[in-house]
């Protein structure tokens, strides 16, 4: 008989079954020892009974102790006491690894959580969202392969200019060189772009952003696309039918997760099935100006004006013709005002704001030129990105997804770090 795992072991009761994991909880009463056994994949109430064990084995069981790695064996039997109304009967118990006093306790703080965020990954908390995060990573992948036929592809992580605004540029010394940190793939996917055709990314991205909302990351993951032939209608359904997928299959793999971490799965629902909302720039603006009245001209919605738009709305809003001026220097122009540009930031409901920035990308050499000369920037400086307008260019859109953020979304967590193994923020960078 060889080992299960726990769930597998709560589906099978009653039969006797052999289990390895790490021991959360544990308590003696009345001669008997009550182990709260977890894995990857549950929990299980073990116990032992002084009367029925060896002495051996119940000094082993008394040793133990919390976050200890045991193997164990032993009957399975039905008990509504019990967690999940399974219980094992301990017939066999050895300690792989006999844990030191584990130093997170009943009271802690959220700076003590993160001090030690090796060992509270250890939670059910953080377990749950990280299996939704996995979800959320491999449907997007499936999606692109799947929907699109697109080839995955990488970009560099050392990077000599920006994709985005300069000031959140985060720049690091290459030997003796001054470089900076990627904001994102998207200029190295339009390159790629042109052999593979739809492609794709999943990879890190950086911003020297000094901010501290609830959103905000200083390194975070991004899943990036490029697509040649298409333009801002068809982004737009690539995108509303992307985050449907993504949603549906968090919804059928992950129901007891987003139970166990707050989210009721009916509310996600209506993103998963029903048509989402498109509006302008201006049409949106008039929303925020009614809470913000002090808001005028082109201005970029911030966390909390997203927070306005979206909080009462069910399903994601699909925003699109932003003002020129608040767009990088790539995106093509709406040909019919030479004011707005084609391109769409997808604003989560509830109140989680953007998740997705995309848009047509200019795809003529003299509108790249005149856009970057009204920037000021050298078209020396994007020389190769600016080289590929001259040699057979064509139109094409993409977008960026946060990752980061959409987990944060679908799980309701209270705050990005939430859903992230390692978070990095503007003051923390560790463990």
């Amino acid at each position: 008989m060889g080992f299960i795992k726990i769930l597998e072991a709560i589906k099978k009761c009653p039969q006797k079954a052999k289990i390895r994991g790490w021991i959360k909880r544990m308590r003696e009463h009345k001669g008997k020892i009550f182990f709260l056994l977890r894995d990857e994949t549950s929990e299980l109430q073990c116990v032992a009974d002084s009367e029925k064990t060896n002495k051996e084995l119940w000094q082993m069981c008394l040793n133990a102790t919390i976050e200890s790695s045991v193997e164990l064996s032993g009957t399975l039997r039905r008990d509504e006491r019990a967690p999940h109304g399974v219980e094992l009967s301990i017939e066999d118990f050895k300690i792989i690894g006999l844990a030191e006093k584990f130093p997170i306790q009943k009271d802690f703080s959220t700076e003590f959580l993160l001090d030690v965020r090796h060992l509270w990954l250890r939670s059910a908390k953080m377990r749950d969202a990280l299996k939704v995060r996995d979800t959320v990573f491999r449907a997007f992948r499936e999606f692109m392969r799947k929907e699109l036929n697109a080839y995955e592809t990488q970009g560099a992580m050392f990077v000599s200019g920006m994709v985005e605004g300069g000031s959140t540029l985060f720049e690091v010394p290459y030997f003796g060189k001054k470089i900076y940190l990627t904001q994102s793939s998207q200029f190295y996917l339009e390159a790629v772009m042109y052999s593979l055709g739809n492609v794709y990314t999943i990879a890190p991205s950086f911003r020297a952003e000094k901010s501290k909302t609830t959103r905000h990351l200083t390194e975070f993951w991004h899943a990036e696309g490029e697509f040649p032939w298409i333009g801002l209608k068809e982004l737009l359904d690539i995108e509303e039918n992307m985050i449907k997928y993504m949603v549906r299959a968090v919804l059928e793999q992950n129901e007891i997760e987003l139970k166990a971490l707050g989210r009721e799965p009916k509310t996600l629902e209506p993103s998963a099935y029903k048509k989402y909302d498109r509006m302008r720039y201006e049409e949106v603006l008039k929303i925020v100006q009614k809470r913000f009245p002090y808001l005028k001209g082109a201005t970029d919605f911030g966390e909390k004006e997203e927070r306005e738009i979206t909080k009462e709305r069910k399903v994601p809003l699909l925003v699109t013709h932003y003002p020129k001026e608040l767009k990088p220097f790539y995106h093509r122009l709406d040909p019919e005002d030479n004011k707005h540009v084609l391109c769409c930031d997808v604003l989560a409901p509830e109140g989680y704001g953007e998740i997705i920035g995309s848009g047509e990308r200019i795809w003529e050499l003299k509108e790249m030129l005149e856009r970057m000369k009204e920037e000021g920037l050298s078209p020396e400086q994007y020389g190769w990105y600016v080289d590929l307008r001259r040699y057979g260019s064509v139109p094409h859109a993409g977008f960026g997804l946060g990752l980061d953020r959409f987990t944060a979304w679908v799980t309701k967590a209270q705050h990005i770090r939430d859903v992230v193994p390692f978070p990095r923020t503007l003051n923390r960078y560790y463990p």
